[in-house]
């Protein structure tokens, strides 16, 4: 007996479920982030202008001893101090409040704007005192474990970009508070500079300050 074939259906089955394939990004918002991640200077020049320049003087030349000059200043630096001033981790009430009006976002633009701008350079002004501050800028104090500011700072007070803040020619009025700020407990953002500033006294706070001065 001869079996024929199984005939071919004639029926088209039913189609299954599509792929859900996942909808594109809208560009703009695509674009919005890209823009959020990066640092816009114009942007900042804008901003600094509004909330910054009053104290801080054009371009971050402040020329008001007691506020710090913020040309040229590390853009991560000024990042973080403007986060602290806002949550209250280095408290100072009247930057609390400026800091306060800025979003993440203003403050990475503040940031990129003072890195662009030039600091005028500041002078040593108490000869006796000049002297002192260098030894302990460029070499510490070995027999009292006080580490040389050279070393985080920079010879000529450049800094570490990320890490550490540029001090050249800085205000030593200003320079001198933050001293006494950190040994005195008033300043509590940097464990290491409390520890650092313990170590010395207002004479040596002075003449480091005066010697940051003039550092170029």
């Amino acid at each position: 007996m001869t079996v024929a074939p199984p005939q071919a259906s004639s029926a088209v089955p039913a189609p299954g479920p599509a792929a859900a394939t996942p909808a594109p990004a809208a560009p703009n918002a695509v674009e919005a982030t890209a823009a959020a991640a990066k640092a816009d200077p114009a942007a900042g020049d804008t901003r600094f202008a509004a909330v910054c320049v009053a104290c801080h003087g054009v371009g971050g030349n402040s020329g008001t001893p007691a506020n710090p000059k913020l040309a040229q200043q590390h853009p991560d630096y000024i990042v973080k101090q403007l986060q602290e001033f806002k949550s209250g981790k280095r408290p100072n009430p009247i930057m609390q409040g400026f800091a306060a009006q800025l979003s993440d976002q203003d403050m990475k633009n503040i940031g990129a704007y003072l890195a662009t701008q030039q600091s005028k350079p500041g002078f040593a002004k108490d000869k006796e005192l000049v002297s002192l501050g260098e030894k302990i800028y460029r070499g510490g104090a070995q027999n009292r474990q006080l580490p040389a500011c050279a070393g985080c700072h920079s010879p000529n007070g450049a800094g570490i970009p990320a890490q550490y803040p540029r001090l050249s020619g800085q205000h030593a009025d200003y320079t001198a508070s933050q001293l006494v700020a950190f040994r005195d407990g008033i300043r509590k953002n940097s464990p290491q500079m409390a520890q650092i500033a313990a170590k010395m006294n207002d004479r040596e706070i002075r003449a480091v300050a005066d010697y940051i001065a003039g550092l170029r």
